[in-house]
């Protein structure tokens, strides 16, 4: 409730934001070339830090980070990207951390899929010098607990991206399922995938759009989310990034699926119907 007062202040720079208890996240658009918009975040960030003063708060300049969202063929004109708070200067970054998810300047999410599998396998590891100890369930706890977890987190974010950057998260779920079901590691992965009913990275991720979809379109979820659903597909003016757009990608999965998904009475049949079809399509088809 404190921080309403500072967004009253953003929306006077017409910027957006989303504000939280203890951070605060600007996004605005920039054209190459246009010094204007730079001195408008900077004027921005300076007003912030003068009502946080106002209010006993601290701008941590340590800890303020910025980065510049683009395609590659651009990404050079950021790379001497400042902003200036007062006396203090801050770089541009090639990633950053936000909500537990790594952010890279292209939207790759090269380095949040690399940070995923390093972690899941450290714990795999654990877990498989134990496994002779372990009951069924309990292994099967501490893999969803301390791996599948990871997988599963922020996945939406990946649906639509090409299947290559699936690989890493791939990788760990065929571990996984290994270490589960003792099987050895040159006999197939498919039917043990099958046996756990356990649906591929990239399938996941389409799951969980899908998911927030059907919430959204019964006024189960945020509007912000609602506000980016349409009756038809919208159309994406870039391809690598456009497409993986919650706006494009959600109707675009939602479309293709089968009446009687789409027209389930509550969010548990949905996610039953849903998994069932999406497993048939998976290891079935």
């Amino acid at each position: 409730m404190y921080l309403l007062p500072l967004g009253v202040l953003l929306c006077s720079f017409n910027v957006t934001f989303h504000c939280y208890a203890d951070d605060l996240q600007l996004y605005v658009p920039l054209t190459i070339g246009n010094c204007a918009e730079v001195s408008k975040l900077e004027s921005c960030l300076s007003a912030i830090k003068g009502w946080l003063s106002d209010n006993f708060l601290l701008l941590n300049t340590d800890k303020t980070e910025l980065m510049v969202i683009g395609p590659h063929k651009f990404q050079h004109l950021s790379q001497n990207f400042i902003l200036r708070i007062d006396d203090s200067v801050i770089n541009c970054r090639d990633k950053v951390k936000n909500l537990g998810v790594w952010f890279d300047m292209v939207l790759s999410f090269e380095s949040h899929v690399k940070e995923i599998t390093k972690t899941a396998f450290y714990h795999l590891r654990k877990i498989a010098r134990i496994r002779q100890v372990l009951s069924s369930d309990t292994a099967e706890v501490l893999v969803h607990a301390f791996v599948s977890s990871r997988i599963d987190y922020c996945n939406a974010l990946l649906s639509g991206l090409p299947k290559k950057s699936f690989r890493g998260l791939q990788m760990v779920q065929n571990a996984a399922a290994r270490i589960l079901t003792r099987t050895g590691k040159f006999e197939h992965i498919s039917p043990v995938l099958r046996s756990l009913y356990w649906l591929p990275c990239q399938v996941r991720a389409d799951f969980k759009v899908l998911l927030l979809t059907y919430k959204a379109l019964n006024g189960l979820a945020p509007t912000y989310l609602s506000d980016l659903l349409h009756l038809y597909v919208p159309r994406a003016r870039k391809k690598t990034i456009g497409e993986c757009a919650f706006s494009f990608r959600a109707p675009f999965l939602w479309n293709n699926l089968p009446q009687d998904i789409r027209q389930a009475c509550s969010v548990e049949v949905f996610k039953t119907k849903l998994e069932t079809h999406l497993f048939t399509l998976s290891y079935m088809s």
